[in-house]
C-alpha cells in the first residue's frame, strides 16, 4: 500500500502537498514563476433534458 493511503489521503491531496512543498523549495526567481501556476479554475454547467440550463465559474 502506498505511504500516502496509509496517511488517510487521496492522490488529489497527495500530489497538492508534494506541489507545494516543491514550489516552496525553489529558489525565490524560480518560485515566482511557478507560484503563477498555482490558480486553477473550473466550469460547472448544469444540464436538464439535454440542455444547459446554468453556468458558473468556481
Amino acid at each position: 500500500m502506498s505511504a500516502w493511503r496509509q496517511a488517510g489521503l487521496n492522490y488529489i491531496n497527495y500530489s497538492s502537498i508534494a506541489a507545494r512543498l516543491l514550489r516552496q523549495a525553489l529558489k525565490a526567481d524560480v518560485r515566482a514563476e511557478a507560484l503563477k501556476r498555482t490558480d486553477s479554475h473550473i466550469k460547472i454547467t448544469k444540464w436538464e433534458d439535454g440542455k444547459p440550463i446554468k453556468s458558473s465559474e468556481v
